[in-house]
């Protein structure tokens, strides 16, 4: 009598009630465990790193972008169920090597000079082959850029570079002609925009930096303004003993004005080369100040003046609405501070010891300043107000009348004197203010120290045109007074 095999279950196939080898039936459902089909033998898999006999594989055919392919029935094994592979069988005479002929994969060749069909076999590769070897030898013939490629020593593929005698000459342009920083192709027009894209070009004056060794000075445009009507001097001389002087003027125009920008540049420069004269000459740095504005403000009137027009009778109303500007100055000499102003920019004073306390060197010719010094408001109120800002002082030849303001300090400790517009002071408007976002190491490094006055104006929003110069101050080896 037959015996069905036993199985080898632990769990009935149909409710997963456990089983008992001996078992015939599931208890819990009556399945017929004799149905179930004996489980295939098991065959170990074969540990990574227990060594395998692989075959060789075949030599690489000469010409050939491929080894010869090696396919499943090529090499003895079992499929996944466990069965033997099948194998070719060698036809009759035939050596039972060629069994397996080799098949190698077709090459095809490469080409470098555009997308191509691809070919597999027959005459796709033959006619393939033909066309790139005759764009070869045409691209030969002509002395073209570009050649077949073909595999180096490592099988990489490496393109030829472009023949340079074959690009088209890129043209120079004349002498003297400005070409567009957008495009780098169209001319830039008069007015500032490029004749090819029509994209405007930063002017020079957006955004302005100088260093000295003494003295740095940053200005730029800001992000509302369409223009920068900031202007700055900065220079450095000896008075005639030999010792230092280092000065700083910025200026910022009014822009309620006619040409506020040419106000404050004159004015600047004006300023700058009566104190580089005084200054050498003996005159006192206090006196030179003094000078100085006077002379920026004559600049500032000269530009009101008409070609052809020598006399207001020719045309009394040309002072009316005429370039105007604010000036600030500062002079580090001989121990000695000494600051100027018309207007509304400033000077502080931040010494290097944070806990000694900085100072507002200047007083605003303001409307929100007039009303505190009357003592019809407080200062918050008068800032708080509209017309806080309306200045009443500055350079021109509609002003009023000049009245330059000039003070001088001998600090007792070592600090960084800053000269700024209200473009950065609106933003940090208390000396306190100041002094915080000024960096403990400007003295030391004077220009990255007027970069971030300048970002952090920028940050804050940069309604305004903003500019800054840092002077350091160090105490002459006598030692200073007090301030």
């Amino acid at each position: 009598m037959s015996q069905k095999p036993q199985h080898d279950l632990s769990a009935c196939p149909g409710c997963a009630e456990p089983l008992d080898t001996g078992d015939r039936f599931c208890g819990a459902c009556g399945y017929d465990l004799s149905a179930v089909p004996a489980s295939a033998p098991d065959r170990p898999t074969v540990a990574i790193g227990t060594p395998v006999s692989w075959p060789d594989a075949p030599a690489r055919e000469p010409g050939s972008l491929s080894t010869v392919t090696q396919h499943p029935g090529d090499l003895p094994g079992t499929d996944s169920g466990g069965h033997d592979l099948p194998t070719t069988e060698a036809p009759e005479g035939a050596e039972a090597s060629a069994a397996r002929p080799a098949r190698d994969l077709p090459t095809v060749p490469v080409r470098t000079d555009g997308p191509h069909a691809a070919a597999t076999s027959g005459s796709g590769l033959a006619a393939l082959a033909a066309e790139t070897a005759g764009a070869a030898k045409t691209a030969g013939a002509a002395g073209a850029a570009e050649a077949p490629a073909s595999p180096g020593p490592d099988g990489d593929f490496t393109l030829a570079a472009p023949d340079p005698r074959t690009a088209p000459p890129t043209p120079t342009p004349p002498a003297g002609t400005k070409l567009c920083v957008a495009c780098r192709a169209g001319h830039v027009d008069p007015d500032g925009y490029c004749e090819n894209c029509g994209h405007a070009q930063p002017r020079e004056r957006d955004h302005m930096e100088q260093e000295l060794s003494a003295v740095a000075a940053v200005s730029d445009r800001g992000l509302r303004h369409h223009r920068n009507e900031d202007a700055f001097t900065v220079s450095a001389t000896a008075l005639p003993d030999g010792s230092p002087a280092t000065l700083a003027i910025v200026c910022d125009g009014v822009s309620s004005a006619t040409r506020p920008d040419e106000a404050s540049a004159a004015a600047a420069s004006a300023a700058g080369r009566s104190l580089l004269t005084a200054l050498p000459r003996g005159t006192h740095p206090q006196q030179a100040m003094h000078e100085a504005i006077v002379a920026a403000a004559e600049a500032v009137n000269a530009l009101a003046e008409e070609p052809g027009q020598g006399g207001l009778e020719h045309d009394p109303h040309r002072h009316q609405n005429a370039p105007a500007c604010t000036i600030v100055g500062a002079i580090v000499a001989d121990g000695l501070l000494i600051v100027g102003w018309v207007g509304d920019s400033r000077a502080y004073w931040v010494p290097d010891d944070r806990t000694s306390p900085p100072a507002r060197l200047t007083q605003d010719d303001s409307w929100a300043a007039q009303m505190v010094a009357a003592g019809l408001m407080n200062e918050a109120e008068a800032y708080a107000d509209e017309r806080a800002h309306a200045i009443t002082g500055w350079l021109g030849a509609d002003a009023y009348e000049l009245e330059p303001h000039t003070a001088a300090f001998k600090p007792d400790r070592p600090g960084v004197v800053v000269v700024c517009t209200d473009g950065l002071w609106n933003y940090a408007e208390a000396a306190e203010d100041m002094a915080r976002v000024v960096p403990t190491d400007a003295a030391g490094r004077l220009l990255h120290g007027a970069q971030v006055l300048v970002g952090h104006a920028l940050d804050g929003g940069g309604h305004d045109n903003v500019t800054v110069a840092l002077l350091p101050f160090a105490l002459s080896p006598q030692g200073a007074g007090s301030a």
